[in-house]
């Protein structure tokens, strides 16, 4: 990758996915984040914990990935985050989200104002409005963020319809998976039926500029400067999906940031989140081997 080093700030919740007999740190901001950067870029986080083990746990972790901590809140009257991940037979996840989670009340500060004024992007998702204090924290900062990728993230029943509209309507990138994106565009009161008609109306809608629908095991789309970009996935043995997303943004993001080539951006999104649904868990290590041989005959 070529040109100066990024800075970005991933805003929202941070936590534990408890699975049949084991857990695993998750919550997609830090998924994000900590994709982000294993690809190189300086990444902050926004968040807030627990004073307990499992919080004392995550910023360890956070911190040894080499993501900044410095705005991770410690809360004594409430718990760290703990979802309850179920898996079906084809690795699809639900979840059942604890509330109210430390994550539910992140406050602003001087200090995550400053990373998000200073920061090349600034990423947000839609679970962590559902509680009016991290909400009007959000609020707040991105006020003073220079570009914004919303990632809608939608898990119900921790969504409305007013506060989407609102993140919308901030973002100058959105990313959905198409379950999401027709859910949000009957909101929207649309007549259209197609993905690509409805991928159009909510960018002209919410005069958002970039939008990325992800597909699942059929790959994603990519509306960027109004033109259609596609990549039709890779075919792997789905080990699960949780955080396959998140790898995708990330690597979508960084991609469309350091070389401004859609299609290039798309492909190497699509291989990331492949890699990632093969794995168990989040936020496995990803080789620049295991990345070259999914884009063996692509152009990148």
């Amino acid at each position: 990758m070529t040109g100066k080093k990024l800075h970005a700030v991933c805003f929202g919740e941070i936590l534990f996915d408890v699975f049949q007999g084991h857990k695993k740190i998750g919550g997609a901001p830090l998924n994000v984040a900590a994709r982000l950067n294993s690809f190189g870029t300086e990444v902050s986080m926004i968040s807030a914990v627990g004073n307990d083990s499992d919080g004392k746990t995550l910023v360890n972790y956070i911190q040894k990935r080499g993501v900044k901590t410095a705005s991770i809140q410690v809360k004594e009257n409430y718990p760290t985050g703990i979802v309850n991940v179920i898996l079906n037979e084809k690795g699809n996840a639900s979840y059942n989200i604890n509330y109210p989670s430390a994550w539910d009340k992140i406050e602003a500060s001087a200090n995550s104002i400053s990373e998000v004024e200073e920061a090349d992007f600034f990423v947000y998702g839609s679970l962590s409005s559902r509680d009016a204090v991290s909400r009007n924290t959000l609020k707040q900062l991105l006020k003073v963020a220079k570009y914004k990728i919303f990632d809608v993230n939608l898990r119900a029943p921790h969504y409305a319809e007013n506060t989407l509209k609102d993140l919308m309507n901030e973002a100058d990138f959105i990313k959905f998976n198409d379950d999401e994106l027709f859910e949000i565009a009957a909101y929207l009161k649309s007549d259209y039926k197609s993905l690509e008609q409805n991928i159009k109306f909510i960018a002209k809608t919410t005069n958002t500029n970039t939008i990325c629908v992800t597909l699942g095991s059929h790959g994603a789309v990519l509306y960027t400067e109004n033109k259609f970009y596609y990549n039709s996935g890779f075919k792997v043995k789905v080990v699960d999906t949780v955080g396959s997303g998140d790898s995708f943004l990330a690597s979508l993001v960084i991609k469309l940031f350091t070389e401004k080539q859609p299609q290039k951006a798309i492909n190497f999104a699509c291989a990331i989140g492949a890699i990632v649904a093969q794995n168990e868990g989040a936020n496995p290590e990803i080789s620049e081997n295991v990345i070259a041989q999914f884009l063996k005959g692509f152009q990148i």
